[in-house]
């Protein structure tokens, strides 16, 4: 990104970024995905190291009724649109889409990542896509989860709910 680019450039619908960049592609793509409710540290070396893996990282996020279903009322605590900017502002993210559904699986299956990667806190069989990517010649990571450092902790403490 350069930095006169305005981040909201690098928000696209799916039909877009698969018009832009899927399969043949001259480049190394990498894909992640998340609530990334309330933006914090793990998640911004989370992307950093994603990004590591490949000539483009392409951020999947999940649309805020998706957000309320997985994590309940109350979430999400940033709406859809301005988690998509502030993830779209990050040097290490090139293009941010957001899914309706409650799991990427639909546009990682049309997407088909070079490398897909989720947090340490899940096991490879528990990776949705997992299959997809790999049976089409992908591979993918887990990046180490850093401990204390997630949104459900932070929300935690902001709440006054910590011991």
């Amino acid at each position: 990104m350069t930095t006169n680019q305005w981040p909201g450039d690098k928000i696209l619908p799916r039909k877009a970024l698969l018009r832009e960049f899927g399969r043949p592609r001259g480049c190394r793509l990498v894909f992640t995905n998340g609530c990334f409710d309330v933006l914090h540290r793990g998640h911004v070396e989370y992307l950093h190291r994603a990004r590591q893996l490949g000539e483009m990282l392409v951020v999947g996020v999940n649309t805020d009724s998706s957000v309320e279903r997985l994590k309940g009322p109350g979430r999400p605590v940033v709406p859809q649109d301005d988690r998509a900017m502030v993830l779209a502002a990050l040097g290490s993210v090139d293009v941010v889409t957001l899914f309706h559904e409650d799991t990427p699986r639909a546009l990682i299956s049309d997407l088909l990542p070079d490398v897909l990667v989720k947090g340490g806190d899940y096991e490879l069989d528990q990776v949705v896509g997992r299959e997809e990517v790999e049976n089409a010649g992908g591979s993918v990571t887990l990046i180490p989860f850093i401990t204390g450092r997630s949104t459900t902790d932070l929300l935690i403490r902001i709440r006054g709910d910590a011991p």
